[in-house]
């Protein structure tokens, strides 16, 4: 019983880790002070939860939101992401210029609200970054941002 009890833990994690907006930067805090679980494997479930979905949103999002740019119920919102996200990509780029892969890598790292891997991947998918890049970008980044959470979730515990 207890064991199953941890493992259903383990489960609510990753799962935490692979939604949008929240991903590893809400599943960190919950698996170390929420739950107490082991820091190296919440890590781990953590980093493999929030890049499980990043090949799919490269693959995909794009041509769902090209496809769906002209239908009646989610056409305005398609449009809207499509050129809210070339004009960020094109800024993005012009001021990263050559260091658009640091640049990335930063941007999925840094744990603020509006970044993250699912944005990070659709702004490469977007600006047309090769798929080994964004990739590589885009787990650099999750592997900053999970070890600063872990650092920030670890304070928290050590305070409260």
């Amino acid at each position: 019983m207890i064991k199953l009890n941890i493992i259903f833990k383990y489960i609510i994690v990753f799962v935490i880790s692979m939604l949008p907006i929240i991903e590893l930067r809400g599943a960190i805090p919950v698996a170390i002070d929420g739950y107490h679980l082991n820091m190296i494997a919440s890590f781990i479930i953590c980093i493999i939860g929030n890049m499980l979905p990043v090949p799919f949103i490269y693959l995909f999002a794009r041509k769902f939101l090209n496809w769906g740019k002209d239908k009646r119920f989610i056409g305005k919102f398609c449009n809207w992401v499509l050129t809210k996200g070339e004009r960020a990509g094109k800024k993005l780029e012009d001021k990263a210029g050559t260091g658009l892969f640091v640049a990335l890598l930063l941007f999925v790292g840094i744990p603020v609200p509006g970044t993250g891997a699912w944005t990070g991947t659709l702004a490469a998918s977007l600006l047309d970054i090769d798929f080994k890049s964004t990739i590589i970008a885009v787990l650099c980044g999750v592997l900053l941002a999970g070890i600063i959470m872990m650092v920030l979730a670890l304070g928290f515990g050590v305070i409260l």
